[in-house]
């Protein structure tokens, strides 16, 4: 089993990516970033599969963004809503927000691994080699599930 430091050197800079794909906010992605890191080191005895470290700490960086989207969003639409000048606009963000929440709520009905590989895929912008590397599978495996993820939170959108 690797050690953690190691852990860290290798993966920081992807789950950084990651993150700001997320939240995209530089000093947020870093924020979320050392708290990643810091509760992935206080379960780290807990890894039991070494060749899955990446898509677990990938788990842990999409748990923390909406750990902290969750706190902070009654706070965030208030402050894009205090920008907006007329109710037309203010309907078309009240919309967007709307349609981007449902968005996430059946992203996280999906099961696994077609949630997983979806959002490497789309918000952490991972190429499918990657991902086929990640979970050790082939890249027509990852190009398949991805595919299937899709038509899965199409279904549930309608």
């Amino acid at each position: 089993m690797a050690d953690f430091e190691s852990v860290f050197r290798e993966n920081k800079g992807f789950i950084y990516k990651y993150l700001l794909k997320l939240c995209h906010n530089q000093s947020l992605a870093e924020e979320l970033t050392q708290e990643t890191f810091f509760r992935a080191y206080m379960n780290f005895s807990n890894v039991r599969n070494e060749s899955k470290i990446s898509v677990w700490l990938c788990q842990i960086a999409k748990n923390t963004y909406f750990s902290w989207y969750n706190e902070h969003k009654r706070f965030n639409s208030i402050d894009e809503a205090g920008g907006v000048a007329d109710s037309l606009q203010l309907e078309e963000l009240f919309i967007e927000k709307e349609l981007s929440e449902k968005a996430f709520e059946c992203l996280h009905e999906l099961e696994d691994p077609y949630k997983e590989v979806f959002m490497l895929k789309v918000l952490g912008q991972v190429s499918l080699k990657d991902i086929s590397k990640i979970f050790g599978k082939s890249e027509s495996w990852a190009r398949v599930t991805f595919y299937r993820a899709k038509q899965k939170l199409t279904e549930k959108m309608r």
